[in-house]
């Protein structure tokens, strides 16, 4: 299992350095699918959607895009086999979700661990992790949320909280984001660590987590923390 799960994307030449290491390729002879169907479910500026994908083309990949609500499940499966790794963007953690869920994802991924490298970015991220208990829009509500709650966080009709659980663990990511500062710094994640239920990891968006088979590295130019 490879995989490099960051806050946002290939933001220095650590991290990427790192992608190409789980690899074992050129990124000129790599083929990456890009999921950023989580940054579709509310209208406004994707700046920083189109910023996310430039920096992974800036390092030479061959980038294809996989817009989930677009595409049908054979079309899907048949570009993520063809890929060497899947990236899965940022965005409404629960929108993407449901939508992994409605293509099949969470059956097909997990068969692609083997051969693929699966990375990711915020949203993507916790995805790939443990549970949403401590995703932006689980922290706005009453603390005492029940599991079935929790399904219904994102847009109605379009959420689901069920992750890929491939780690046990729990990401936080936009760690000291200067833009959500008060509730995206060390105290405030300390504070409410508790509610994840599991070891958390906060990271920057210089910082990433690479994973080769159950050994976990932290890849950083910035600031993260761990809480067991």
């Amino acid at each position: 299992m490879k995989l490099l799960l960051t806050s946002l994307g290939l933001t220095n030449d650590k991290i990427a350095s790192a992608l190409a290491e789980l690899t074992g390729k050129n990124p000129s002879d790599t083929k990456v699918a890009f999921i950023p169907t989580g940054a579709h479910c509310n209208r406004g500026d994707k700046g920083w959607l189109i910023d996310n994908m430039n920096r992974i083309k800036s390092y030479g990949y061959y980038v294809e895009i996989v817009e989930l609500t677009a595409l049908n499940r054979e079309t899907i499966a048949t570009i993520l086999n063809d890929s060497d790794v899947i990236f899965i963007g940022g965005g409404n953690c629960f929108y993407l979700s449901y939508w992994m869920e409605q293509k099949g994802l969470f059956d097909l991924l997990p068969q692609l661990l083997g051969t693929k490298v699966i990375a990711s970015l915020s949203a993507g991220s916790m995805a790939i992790a443990s549970n949403y208990r401590l995703s932006s829009q689980a922290l706005d509500r009453d603390e005492h949320i029940s599991d079935e709650e929790y399904n219904n966080l994102g847009p109605k009709g379009e959420s689901s909280a069920r992750t890929l659980n491939l780690v046990d663990f729990v990401v936080k990511p936009h760690f000291n984001s200067a833009e959500h500062y008060e509730v995206r710094n060390e105290e405030y994640i300390r504070r409410v660590a508790y509610r994840a239920g599991k070891p958390v990891y906060a990271l920057d968006d210089q910082s990433a987590l690479k994973i080769t088979d159950g050994n976990i590295e932290v890849v950083s130019e910035g600031n993260w923390l761990f809480i067991q």
